[in-house]
């Protein structure tokens, strides 16, 4: 896992997220538009209405205190992300990630490892 801090990406995509514009998100990746997220800052952000129907690489990301809930984020790459005081209600988690490295992550911050 790298070293570095979150990036603050100047992708017009992300740039959607952080401005709240979920719903153009979802528009332009539907529309075929890639969204690069990997280690992304998304901290604080709403992102209940994201669609992850078709997964995203959120690996290495910062999702401090970002809002989750009621997310499928089963297609999703999570691989060294950080959940830290995330509100992960009702997520699904990919199936190779143990309960016990999801409540590491959110309760300490620690970045979430994959079982291999």
């Amino acid at each position: 896992m790298p070293d570095e801090k979150p990036r603050l990406s100047a992708d017009p995509m992300v740039v959607l997220l952080r401005e709240g514009r979920v719903a153009d998100f979802n528009r332009r990746r539907a529309a075929g538009e890639k969204a690069d997220l990997r280690g992304c800052n998304l901290r604080g952000l709403d992102l209940r209405e994201l669609d992850v129907t078709a997964g995203l690489d959120l690996s290495n990301a910062y999702l401090r205190q970002a809002d989750l809930r009621g997310l499928n984020l089963a297609k999703c790459r999570l691989e060294g992300a950080s959940l830290h005081a995330a509100h992960v209600s009702g997520v699904l988690f990919p199936a190779e990630l143990e309960a016990t490295e999801i409540e590491m992550s959110v309760r300490l911050g620690t970045r979430l490892r994959h079982r291999r």
